[in-house]
């Protein structure tokens, strides 16, 4: 055991990164209360931080942690149930704690806990949030963030779906075929908004992310590993691989940003690369085509252009209807303006995202007023390119991203 602070500290916070959801979904599995695996799993890790140092980290950190969030659970069960069947449901929970743990005895069950979070008994705009929040640990700030939403409001449909899980017995189980469609979409919904924000951490440094882009591909290959006929799972992982394959060509040796359009495409990771294009053929195999499939192939032709040396705009306009038609947000609507500025011309695309000014959560949204601020400046429009530069910089949280949004707006007014 080692003991030095430092290292226990570490050693929790692997833990966390590492375990969190495995553990959530192992307690949850076995109540159906969410609520209360999480803060039961809380405390064991707020033990960890408190003994760890003195006593020694143990051998098998995530046992620890799960015995220690199992006695928690006895606790709060021993304070809540007086009745005689209270006293036998406490009976069986203590002898079960009591029983030997070792990491390989714990199951994984966090699966079986994705599909619980998207069953059509919860709100269909808080499944993917709610799987974010159990199997990552993300807080609902974060959460609200991804989904445009205030963080008070995601707090609360997250206590109400839980507590739903609870209530109505929602099975711990992957569903059978026939009921598979819309909560898969749900799932793969969360794994994608998971790696987005490790996404936006382009070197893996913050702590806050967690490494989330690997533990979103993670899941994604669990989801398409055990679903192996859904288009849609190879799809998604498609999709992440391929964005992947480029993390070490988005900042240059300063720091800088660098756009896709600009990167060193030597720098990309071509294994990972060629991965994507084989899901993404995989994919096509099944005779469905959905949203994940047309964004890895918009994402393809990007890739195409270490063999080309150019981007076919016109096959990435094609795709983005295509994925217009059938997903119309507004991130899939940003970027088609953008194929269409290449292919048509700058009013053209501007015209486009000028058809989306009324949708209030573009106010928010720094990717809109990006776009927008590249298009005025193409038409020479610098007073109202400058102002949408504004809006861009203030809303941008990484600071590489933020200085090159700065020199674009500096060379407007120089």
């Amino acid at each position: 055991m080692d003991s030095r602070p430092e290292i226990a500290r570490a050693v929790a916070e692997a833990a966390a990164r590492q375990s969190y959801g495995k553990l959530v979904a192992w307690l949850a599995a076995r109540t159906r209360d969410v609520a209360a695996a999480e803060d039961a799993l809380a405390d064991a890790f707020a033990a960890a931080l408190e003994r760890w140092p003195r006593s020694g980290v143990p051998e098998k950190p995530e046992a620890w942690l799960l015995a220690v969030a199992r006695r928690r659970r006895v606790d709060a069960v021993r304070r809540r149930l007086t009745s005689e069947a209270g006293r036998d449901h406490l009976k069986l929970i203590a002898e079960e704690t009591e029983a030997r743990m070792t990491d390989e005895d714990l199951p994984d069950e966090r699966l079986r806990l994705m599909f619980a979070c998207a069953h059509p008994a919860i709100e269909p705009g808080v499944r993917a949030p709610l799987i974010l929040q159990t199997i990552l640990g993300f807080d609902a700030a974060t959460i609200a963030s991804a989904f445009l939403l205030s963080p008070a409001t995601m707090g609360q449909r997250l206590v109400r779906a839980k507590s739903r899980i609870r209530e109505t017995g929602i099975p711990f189980r992957v569903p059978e075929r026939a009921e598979l469609g819309e909560r898969l979409d749900a799932v793969l919904e969360a794994i994608y908004a998971a790696f987005a924000e490790g996404w936006s951490d382009p070197t893996g440094t913050e702590t806050r992310h967690r490494n989330l882009a690997t533990e979103g591909i993670w899941l994604g290959r669990l989801v398409a590993s055990l679903l192996p006929d859904e288009p849609e799972a190879l799809g998604l992982l498609s999709l992440m691989l391929f964005a992947e394959a480029r993390r070490a060509a988005r900042r240059d040796t300063a720091g800088d940003y660098v756009p896709l359009a600009e990167q060193d495409h030597a720098l990309w990771d071509h294994a990972l690369v060629d991965e994507a294009e084989a899901c993404l053929r995989g994919a096509a195999t099944k005779g469905v085509i959905g949203r994940y499939q047309l964004e890895a192939a918009v994402q393809s032709v990007y890739a195409a252009r270490r063999l080309t040396g150019r981007t076919d705009w016109i096959a990435i306009r094609e795709l983005y209807d295509a994925l217009f038609s059938i997903a119309g947000s507004p991130v899939v609507a940003i970027n088609r303006a953008v194929a269409i500025a290449e292919t048509e011309g700058a009013v053209a695309g501007l015209a486009a995202l000028y058809v989306l000014g009324d949708d209030k959560r573009l106010n928010g949204y720094q990717p809109y007023w990006a776009a927008r601020a590249g298009l005025l400046a193409r038409l020479g429009q610098g007073p109202q390119a400058v102002e949408a530069y504004d809006r861009a910089i203030g809303l941008e949280r990484d600071p590489a991203v933020r200085r090159f949004l700065q020199a674009k707006r500096t060379a407007l007014i120089q």
